[in-house]
């Protein structure tokens, strides 16, 4: 038991760097671009570099999509995660470097958008396969991925903070930042017990894992839950950053603060989410934490101040953390141990997905009618997911038992 809990605290750990290493590039996002040769306005504030900030974002998150089954679905063939967490984590590492070198050496910004994806194909390794290895520990999915969630939302919060302070020392000190924390993650992974377990039919391309979507249609709704809650992050990500910059005329620091007022509530409340959510089921947590989220996106964009802002953003991340660790826990709910890194790497192709979506529809409704119907739009939705979904999340609800012990509903529900 001992050995679990260190292993939980050294798995959430991983994540929570892994996060960070991701968002200390968002709040300097429009002036990293431009160092890395993008077209756009060299002061960083100009919604002119909205794209280039949009093409950079993109590319990571294109490359998520398309590995994230890869990483689990082999890690479930193997019966090991460790060694390839490791790797995914060192890749990453690299491509930050290299990324942060490309200014000197001339690359040029296509260029540099083909190193982030290739980043994004080793990171989204570590990332998924260390909330695999976490679904393999014991003590409730709720728990555990409610430490999975809180350190994803802390990790978001000093992530945001801090790359905003090193952005304005130089735009490029975050990347190089991101290499450093994410050689500690692997020395990190690599010292957690292996606790996966081989599927049987030794099968590990991306057909198989994407395949239990329809050997358990049940997968479907926490994805859809998924994709919606991950178009809200990439919104903010990108066009949150921008809303702050020119709306309150903020620098990157102070947009990073700005996010940080939804990511430590977001975090710190994630974990008693989680643990709520194993007693009372999934329903409440998903449906209503989902309502709540959508009307308090939509309230960020009617704060005439930054002081505002920031309170509404709190609200924000406590109504997000009520949804997150209670949609990961379906997944592990709906699935056997075996199927866990597959499961959540569609999980996260998914979320992915919800990235993509929300840093190309929130650039492109913003471009085309300003800020304001951005907000609605992607607060509408996660508040139409709730309603539309909320039998079948009831359903799944009444069919799970909390705790360890979780009953597997099949493939007709």
């Amino acid at each position: 038991m001992g050995s679990q809990r260190r292993d939980r605290v050294v798995l959430a750990t991983a994540v929570w760097a892994v996060l960070v290493s991701q968002v200390l590039l968002y709040p300097g996002i429009a002036d990293l671009v431009v160092a890395l040769g993008a077209e756009g306005d060299p002061s960083g504030v100009g919604i002119a570099s909205l794209d280039a900030g949009m093409y950079f974002l993109v590319a990571e998150f294109a490359a998520f999509v398309l590995f994230a089954p890869v990483w689990g679905a082999l890690s479930d063939s193997l019966g090991k995660r460790v060694p390839l967490v490791v790797v995914g984590a060192l890749g990453g590492a690299a491509a930050y470097l290299t990324l942060a070198l490309g200014p000197s050496l001339g690359v040029s910004f296509p260029v540099a958008l083909a190193i982030r994806a290739v980043g994004g194909a080793f990171t989204i390794g570590a990332f998924s396969l260390a909330i695999s290895m976490l679904s393999d520990l014991s003590g409730g999915h709720g728990r555990n991925m409610g430490a999975a969630g809180i350190a994803i939302g802390l990790g978001a919060a000093l992530g945001s903070v801090v790359g905003g302070q090193l952005t304005v020392v130089d735009p490029l000190a975050p990347v190089v930042a991101a290499a450093g924390v994410l050689v500690v993650v692997a020395v990190l992974l690599a010292t957690v017990t292996d606790r996966a377990q081989e599927a049987d039919d030794g099968d590990a391309d991306v057909g198989s894992a994407l395949a239990k979507l329809t050997d358990r249609p049940a997968l479907l709704v926490p994805f859809a839950f998924g994709f919606i809650d991950r178009m809200t992050a990439g919104f903010f990500a990108l066009v949150g950053v921008y809303y702050f910059r020119v709306t309150f005329g903020l620098d990157a620091a102070g947009a990073g603060l700005l996010l940080a007022a939804f990511f430590l509530p977001f975090a710190l409340f994630q974990y008693p989410a989680g643990i709520v959510s194993d007693r009372v089921g999934r329903f409440l947590p998903v449906v209503v934490g989902s309502l709540c989220y959508g009307v308090t996106i939509v309230a960020v964009v009617f704060a005439p101040t930054p002081l505002l802002a920031a309170g509404v953003m709190v609200l924000v991340g406590v109504a997000g953390a009520l949804v997150a660790p209670a949609t990961m826990a379906l997944v592990t709910d709906v699935v056997a141990p075996d199927e866990r890194g597959a499961a959540l790497g569609a999980f996260n192709v998914f979320g992915s997905l919800g990235f993509l979506t929300g840093f190309l529809l929130g650039g492109f409704a913003t471009e085309l009618a300003g800020f304001l119907p951005a907000f609605l739009l992607v607060g509408g939705a996660e508040m139409a997911i709730a309603l539309v979904a909320a039998r079948a999340v009831k359903r799944l609800s009444a069919r799970t038992v909390v705790g360890d012990s979780v009953s597997t509903p099949t493939g007709d529900d």
